[in-house]
């Protein structure tokens, strides 16, 4: 008996069509069964297969709203802002504009004055991959002065003072995580393209990708979140300021699933820019690191991932560029274990 090619086809797209309907039935269950252990923690899940969206979400905005979290409830992503800054460099380097070899000098706002021994050793991949050496804000002393707002206090003056003091890369070559090195790629970002960093995100990829709740400032909106610490206390969204390239952005679920549709598309603008992001730049026993990606591999699969915490919120992303698959996790709550054990369950058992 013969199948028809038509009939043959329909055939593999329903196949098709049930297999992403169970991949999504089964994250859906992780999360659902995470929530009724954890009521007091409100979930936002996005998850993008093959081209294909789907979101599921528990929760309310806060205690006292009857309003649901849904797929387009705003969150902070905190430091996954940093993967949004790393292909604005990648982008800026299709545009000729920098090279991620060429060193920071001559790129560095003007109150910069580096240390001779400093000069031409700090390249701008090292700032985007965490290894340049140069040392960072204190976070622990501003959350004890002001826990609600620590970066509020951080000034460009600040920022000068702490690299013009600088005269020894403790840790060059090594990986230890900074806010300021990508403070500064977002200063190099506003010298090369002239305009300010909220200028460039908003024309680099908010705007190109129609992210309309993705928020770089006025985050008092309807359907904003709640933050809260890990005693369940409120916790206030964070202004970042001068420090805004490392942790800034808000978004909620559907913005995101849209940055992965694009970066997992390799003839957009953003995703030709997420494949330089994704080539490793640092590499020792324990970790891989692409452009402010760290990069996982197993026997089958290569994943890129990067996570954020504020004060109040938790966040991650993740995607396999061969499987076409992405996800984002965002908690209503500062949790990094719950996020990143949500996200190897779904690894785990459906994903691998």
């Amino acid at each position: 008996m013969k199948t028809s090619s038509k009939l043959l086809a329909a055939l593999l797209f329903i196949s098709s069509f049930s297999f992403g309907q169970d991949i999504s039935q089964k994250i859906d269950s992780i999360i659902h069964d995470n929530y009724k252990k954890n009521p007091e923690v409100g979930i936002s899940v996005g998850f993008i297969n093959n081209n294909k969206e789907s979101y599921t979400s528990y929760g309310n905005l806060n205690a006292e709203s009857p309003m649901k979290i849904n797929e387009n409830s705003i969150f902070e992503i905190a430091s996954i802002t940093k993967i949004l800054t790393s292909n604005l460099v990648a982008q800026a380097v299709m545009d000729h504009k920098i090279k991620l070899d060429d060193y920071i000098d001559g790129f560095l706002p003007k109150e910069y004055i580096l240390q001779e021994n400093l000069k031409n050793k700090i390249r701008i991949s090292d700032l985007a991959s965490h290894q340049s050496g140069l040392p960072d804000i204190d976070f622990a002393k501003l959350i004890e002065q002001d826990p609600q707002q620590p970066v509020n206090s951080v000034t460009a003056q600040t920022l000068a003072a702490i690299i013009n003091n600088c005269s020894e890369l403790k840790d060059y070559g090594k990986y230890r995580y900074s806010t300021i090195g990508y403070t500064l790629l977002g200063q190099i970002l506003e010298k090369v393209y002239g305009k300010s960093y909220d200028d460039i995100i908003r024309a680099g990829m908010i705007k190109p990708l129609h992210m309309r709740n993705t928020l770089t400032k006025d985050f008092n909106v309807k359907n904003r979140t709640t933050a809260h610490n890990p005693d369940g206390g409120i916790q206030e969204f964070f202004k970042w300021n001068i420090t805004a390239p490392a942790g800034l952005v808000k978004s909620n679920a559907t913005d995101m699933v849209t940055f992965l549709k694009a970066v997992l598309n390799k003839d957009t603008t953003v995703g030709k820019a997420a494949i330089i992001t994704e080539k490793i730049v640092y590499k020792d026993e324990k970790k891989e690191m692409g452009l402010g990606l760290n990069i996982v591999t197993d026997e089958k699969n290569t994943i890129y991932m990067k996570s954020g915490d504020s004060m109040g919120q938790s966040s991650i992303i993740c995607y396999n560029r061969n499987k076409k698959w992405g996800i984002i996790i965002l908690l209503d709550q500062r949790n990094s274990k719950m996020r990143q054990d949500l996200l190897n369950k779904i690894y785990d058992t459906v994903l691998k």
